[in-house]
């Protein structure tokens, strides 16, 4: 059990020598922008909450008070942000400059440190002042005893910059370059063995990918066709602060940040926050061909809604009616909000996908977005990369294959399943998909579909690879690392 900080004293010290009495102990001064980023921090540690939903509405909260100013929500995103995406530099920094394992460090006092490690190597703060209020903020939420124990470990950061302490820490890309990398670039070790098997290549391709995931990413809108145009929100946004997007018709990046939900056309759920990955698969699913009918459309793991939106949107241009099936209540509402005013028919259930309340063979088109790992959102959820274990693979892999039997048993003849996730990881897509076309696994038989090239229908994307399915990336494409397989079924 974590040891719980000592009050600091309030009383005055006693006397000094010659009878002069000492200062009175003065209070600690709170500091709004890093108490909001250690309240975070905290959040994502003890309750495995993510920053991306715990921020906001702190931010909301501190906005209320005047005093409260744009400059600093930004500060205190960069340190929120920063701070977790560093952090597994920060930690080896900061094992270096204690005299204990980092384990038998508090949670809490780490995440001060790590706070102050980033003020100190990942940001223009001048170093007295990085010091100064990482002590502070110690002495208001250690106490005075710690809070001696951070300023001794901040000052010992602070006697290099990053790359004089990534020479110290890192091994030498020569003797173990998945280590060299995984410090460089703050990811686990695992995590950059799993990513360079499913990218493939040399030292560059790598360094680059991981340089993208640690990278702040732009807020990307998608104008739902029918409803909304890209024209609309580049206007809307403002022509100094928005870039059309780099693929999708439908795409529109808040370059200079932003808050979406400002936007009228958001609003009234005309438009949505979208990453430009996503809507490259729905739109995929929706341009490849099938054969005979096109009415009925299926997004079978439709929460939060994102996709199914743009399918519902799609959808209706064609007449075609969209079923919206998500397990969970929850997200099953999230569904439900963002369908809402989709002039086409469609409709929500609560529903598992593997054990569908649907009659096979009933869908021309099904989306099978199956839950990952996440491991190609780091961008957006840093956190993920220290909460993820190599484990973890193991408990999703029923799940996925499971989803992708049942979608292509949903699917009739002649139709389109696209298999789709958020992780590269090859156990996560390809490996899944050859499973359940190859009848692997006890009880199972081959299935009766066959994979179609899903790169014409990413039309001016390059670096698609070699096909059949598309892998997407940050470093190449802009995109959370979306992956996605077209199976038609024949039989």
């Amino acid at each position: 059990m974590s040891e719980q900080p000592r009050q600091p004293r309030r009383t005055p010290a006693p006397a000094g020598a010659g009878g002069k009495q000492a200062k009175p102990h003065r209070r600690p001064k709170k500091d709004p922008v890093r108490m909001l980023a250690f309240e975070v921090l905290r959040a994502v540690d003890e309750r495995d909450a993510y920053a991306n939903l715990v921020l906001p509405p702190l931010l909301k909260k501190a906005r209320q008070d005047e005093s409260f100013q744009a400059r600093d929500a930004a500060l205190a995103t960069e340190l929120v942000y920063g701070t977790l995406r560093r952090q597994g530099t920060y930690d080896a920094v900061i094992k270096a400059c204690i005299d204990r394992p980092l384990r038998e460090v508090d949670p809490p006092v780490l995440d001060v440190l790590s706070l102050g490690a980033h003020q100190l190597l990942g940001t223009r703060i001048p170093t007295h002042a990085a010091v100064s209020a990482s002590v502070e903020l110690a002495r208001v939420v250690l106490g005075d005893g710690r809070a001696k124990f951070v300023n001794a470990v901040l000052r010992k950061i602070a006697a290099h910059d990053l790359d004089g302490w990534l020479e110290r820490v890192a091994p030498p890309y020569e003797d173990d370059a998945e280590e060299h990398l995984a410090v460089y670039h703050s990811h686990p070790r695992w995590v950059v063995s799993a990513l360079w098997d499913s990218l493939g290549g040399g030292r560059a391709g790598i360094e680059d990918l991981l340089e993208a995931d640690n990278e702040r990413p732009e807020v990307t809108l998608v104008a739902r066709p029918g409803r909304s145009t890209q024209e609309e929100l580049l206007e809307a946004v403002g022509e100094d602060s928005a870039l059309p997007g780099r693929w999708s018709p439908y795409a529109v990046r808040m370059a200079e940040g932003g808050e979406p939900g400002a936007l009228q056309a958001v609003r009234e759920g005309r438009a949505g926050v979208q990453d430009e990955g996503s809507q490259l698969v729905a739109m995929a699913l929706a341009a490849a061909p099938v054969e005979g009918r096109d009415e009925m459309w299926l997004d079978g793991c439709a929460g939060p809604g994102g996709k199914a939106a743009l399918l519902a949107a799609l959808a209706a241009q064609r007449g075609a009616f969209l079923l919206a099936s998500e397990k969970q209540p929850h997200r099953a509402r999230l569904v439900e909000r963002s369908l809402a005013g989709n002039p086409g028919p469609y409709q929500v259930i609560t529903a598992d996908g593997t054990r569908p309340p649907w009659m096979p063979g009933s869908f021309d088109r099904v989306l099978m977005d199956v839950p990952c790992s996440g491991l190609g959102a780091l961008r957006r959820r840093p956190e993920s990369r220290w909460r993820r274990r190599p484990e973890d693979l193991e408990g999703f892999a029923p799940l996925q294959r499971g989803l992708l039997r049942e979608a292509l048993s949903a699917v009739r003849v002649g139709g389109i399943v696209g298999y789709a996730t958020c992780s590269p990881h090859l156990a996560e897509t390809r490996v899944v998909v050859d499973d359940v076309l190859k009848g692997r696994g006890a009880g199972h038989s081959p299935v009766s579909a066959e994979l179609i090239d899903a790169r014409p229908f990413m039309s001016g994307v390059p670096a698609l690879g070699d096909g059949p399915d598309v892998q997407l990336w940050p470093h190449l494409h802009g995109t959370d690392a979306m992956y996605l397989a077209l199976l038609r079924r024949t039989a």
